[in-house]
């Protein structure tokens, strides 16, 4: 890559895989842009937070900004960089995870269905790594298995390709990957294969549920449904296993009231699988819903009501002051 200029710009940190220089290159921006969307998808899969994850791409491009001479491979650089930025913010993340309240579930990516991805050619399968179910088991695996299963299996890194970004050699990662593999093999998520089907039964659910018709959304939901609420101790409850006819009747009788004072659910790809943003007569966003289907059935609903996890989609509503402005409606 062509070198456009120097300037001064020293950050100050030696993580790294080559130290800052006083004199520095300038910076190929667009080179940078172009893999911007690969770092951020390695850390949020580290991380399981989109605001976590788009600081270690902007500490990772600051690091880029202070380098002497411009890396031989930029994605192996950034790539590595960003890997033990996203390594170590975990490490301190894991304490305050143990005393969270409630289910956790990572901060939730919405995306278009259009959205592109890294690859086309494996859409599905990044979307898929990127589930709350994912992003789940991966939660049990010690930071640095996590990071090597995110570049060897999700995103196919070679394996010294790996060792220079979590700093082990090749025979350590190939024995971390396999670690990583067994556990993630022992409780993998399943999805319907077709995407097409996912989204045409996602799309019958949320009709269902515009129509408050229980039927409908009995026959839709699997007879031991799960569905878990990370609501942070602040907004809402935790869910559970419900039978099929039970959640139906909950998730009409909590929706229908909050449909009819303004509220929607705007339907959008959550974490890869089919999903809804609910967002209040204001149009501030209350929650976000993402379904796990799997034998033309909803297996799973997995909803997010923790203000603090939704604040990067936009303007958050106060979830429990909007039910109660239902109450009156529903008397």
């Amino acid at each position: 890559m062509s070198q456009t200029g120097r300037l001064s710009r020293h950050t100050g940190n030696d993580a790294s895989p080559q130290g800052d220089r006083e004199e520095t290159t300038m910076p190929d921006t667009r080179a940078f842009e172009e893999l911007r969307p690969l770092l951020f998808s390695i850390a949020y899969r580290i991380l399981g937070s989109v605001g976590e994850a788009e600081d270690a791409v902007q500490e990772t491009w600051l690091r880029y900004a202070g380098v002497e001479k411009e890396p031989d491979s930029l994605r192996a650089w950034l790539s590595t960089v960003v890997t033990r930025i996203a390594i170590d913010e975990l490490r301190s993340a894991r304490a305050r995870r143990e005393t969270y309240v409630g289910p956790w579930y990572p901060e939730p990516l919405v995306t278009e269905p259009d959205d592109p991805y890294i690859d086309p050619e494996r859409s599905a399968e990044l979307a898929d790594s990127a589930s709350m179910a994912a992003l789940l088991l991966l939660e049990r695996l010690s930071p640095l298995e996590r990071a090597v299963f995110v570049l060897r299996d999700v995103f196919k890194f070679e394996v010294g390709e790996v060792a220079e970004a979590v700093g082990r050699s090749e025979d350590a990662v190939r024995q971390l990957a396999s670690r990583a593999r067994r556990h993630m093999e022992e409780g993998r998520p399943r999805y319907e294969a077709d995407r097409r089907k996912r989204q045409a039964l996602a799309d019958r659910f949320f009709q269902a549920l515009r129509d408050g018709d229980v039927d409908g959304l009995q026959e839709l939901l699997a007879a031991d449904v799960l569905a878990l609420n990370d609501s942070g101790g602040k907004a809402g409850g935790t869910g559970g296993h419900f039978g099929a006819l039970r959640a139906a009747r909950f998730l009409v009788g909590t929706m229908t009231p909050l449909l009819e004072i303004g509220a929607r659910a705007e339907q959008r790809l959550v974490n890869g699988q089919p999903g809804a943003v609910l967002r209040d007569p204001e149009g501030r966003v209350l929650a976000t819903w993402a379904l796990d289907i799997l034998d033309g059935q909803i297996q799973a609903i997995h909803s997010v009501t923790n203000p603090d996890k939704l604040a990067h989609l936009g303007p958050v509503g106060d979830i429990v002051e909007t039910m109660r402005r239902r109450m009156p409606r529903r008397r």
